[in-house]
């Protein structure tokens, strides 16, 4: 993997303690499912709309990207990364934070 950039991944506990500490997030899910269930605090920037709306991310402080599972993060903070944002995607995604019992907004909540 020459000429690659590894991508940072955290566990959900990890996770926790940047997001209590007022860490910036956003959610690469549809609206859909970011309706459903997201984390306190998190924008949606669906993974399809992530390259068009780069500049809108805040570049000075780690940005942490989640989804459902982890998967579309992944690809997601890979791009940030090449992108020369400091990006961590969460492992284990939205199912390992409801999962561990967090607080979970919904549009209805909203």
């Amino acid at each position: 993997m020459f000429g690659r950039r590894k991508v940072n991944e955290v566990d959900v506990e990890q996770f926790a303690a940047a997001h209590a500490s007022n860490a910036a997030v956003i959610d690469v899910r549809e609206a859909y499912e970011f309706d459903a269930g997201h984390v306190p605090g998190a924008t949606l920037v669906p993974l399809g709309d992530l390259g068009a709306r780069i500049s809108e991310l805040p570049a000075a402080r780690p940005l942490y990207v989640i989804c459902a599972r982890g998967n579309r993060s992944l690809v997601a903070a890979n791009a940030l990364t090449r992108a020369g944002v400091e990006a961590y995607s969460v492992a284990g995604g939205m199912a390992a934070w409801v999962r561990g019992g967090r607080d979970v907004v919904t549009k209805q909540s909203r």
